[in-house]
């Protein structure tokens, strides 16, 4: 495994991992085989490990197992702080004592203010005190650092770097979103003032591995090294001295060792012109085909009217990458074949998901879409066929 260090000298594997997409049975994750990954990934070096408040089950999963293998002290635990929960200064204390309760600490190593979306809702939350309690935890070593993750544009990016003393962020970034979100401008803005930088969605939610259009897919076969397109994705980040930890969402054994073996071979300045014109041409053939760029994060949901968005997105997607009957086919089941409907069509356009949405997507309009393109006839009578037989 290599490491990256932070400004405190800490080494941190430049292989994180993404605790969100814990792999679930029956709506509860599935404890035993995120422990077999985990230790896998651990015993080979990995030692950040990075959850949410909000991540439904990842704090208590990921601090059970720690616990329960001793090891809690050899990795770094990265959490956040569900800021757009926060209504008044004694909520800030609320959620932590029940993140540490959760996580099974008496401190979190590297804890961030989650989605901080601009300077406004920063200033909001100075109003409420979160600056002297965030130093009074700092202080005790409740929290060892203080920093935030950020989904937007790279000049509001810039503009939180410098409204705190912060000592690390975490920004989506993969070569998809070279020049978009944070984008390489913010990655090099953080990284000038001594920020270490984590990045997340690096496969765009998987995106950028095992959904990629067959023009993308003939692209990385007729080139003379052969990788995986994820390898591809994680060697390009890894190329660039400024990024410290890339964060993947690991749920199979097979995906861990990749990953970790990729890891452990990656080195800054790799990466040859060839290789650049590769990924570039790669990120011309899959904007050529997808219609909306979800990358699965799930911060739109729940939906009042239960429309699974990014499911939804999922499949439409795939109708223009993977082809038109194995996206109905996904669609039906995720969507018809429970008892009640996600659907796209049940979205009566509230407008609630599209205030979560980091990729400012245009959900309602394109949810119309989805249903226009994945519900025809057939959708239809195959749900009703549902409904009368109880087939779900």
């Amino acid at each position: 495994m290599n490491y990256r260090t932070d400004q405190y000298g800490n080494k941190i594997s430049i292989l994180g991992y993404g605790c969100m997409r814990f792999t679930q049975s029956g709506g509860k994750i599935n404890l035993e085989k995120a422990e077999l990954e985990i230790m896998e990934a651990y015993r080979n070096g990995v030692n950040y490990f990075d959850t949410a408040y909000v991540y439904s089950g990842s704090e208590e999963a990921l601090g059970r197992i720690l616990a329960k293998n001793g090891i809690r002290d050899n990795v770094y635990i990265a959490t956040k702080l569900p800021h757009y929960l926060i209504r008044k200064s004694d909520s800030m204390e609320k959620y932590f004592s029940e993140q540490l309760k959760r996580l099974r600490t008496d401190h979190v190593d590297y804890y961030l203010m989650h989605m901080l979306t601009d300077v406004k809702t920063w200033e909001r939350l100075k109003a409420l005190g979160i600056i002297e309690w965030l130093e009074e935890k700092k202080k005790s070593k409740a929290i060892r650092q203080i920093g935030f993750s950020y989904h937007g544009n790279s000049e509001m990016f810039c503009e939180l770097v410098d409204a705190y003393r912060w000592d690390f962020c975490q920004i989506q970034y993969n070569y998809m979103d070279e020049h978009s979100q944070a984008g390489r401008k913010g990655l090099i803005y953080a990284a000038e003032r001594d920020l270490p930088v984590i990045i997340m969605e690096p496969l765009r939610g998987g995106k950028l591995a095992g959904l990629l259009p067959d023009e993308a897919k003939k692209i990385f076969k007729e080139y003379p090294i052969r990788r995986s397109p994820a390898e591809w994705a994680f060697r390009w980040l890894w190329n660039q001295p400024q990024v410290t930890c890339v964060l993947s969402g690991m749920n199979t054994i097979e995906m861990v060792r990749e990953n970790v073996k990729t890891a452990s071979e990656a080195e800054v300045g790799e990466f040859s012109p060839q290789d650049e014109a590769l990924l570039q041409n790669v990120a011309k053939a899959i904007n050529a085909k997808v219609k909306v760029g979800c990358t699965g994060c799930r911060y739109c949901m729940p939906c009042p009217q239960k429309v699974d968005i990014p499911g939804t997105f999922a499949a439409y997607n795939r109708k223009f990458t993977d082809g038109g009957k194995v996206a109905l086919m996904e669609y039906f089941m995720c969507t018809a074949m429970r008892k009640d409907s996600t659907a796209a069509s049940n979205c009566i356009g509230c407008g609630k998901c599209e205030q979560h949405c980091p990729q400012h997507i245009s959900i309602r309009s394109e949810l119309k879409n989805a249903a226009k393109g994945l519900e025809g006839p057939l959708y239809k009578a195959g749900r009703k066929a549902v409904q009368l037989f109880h087939l779900y």
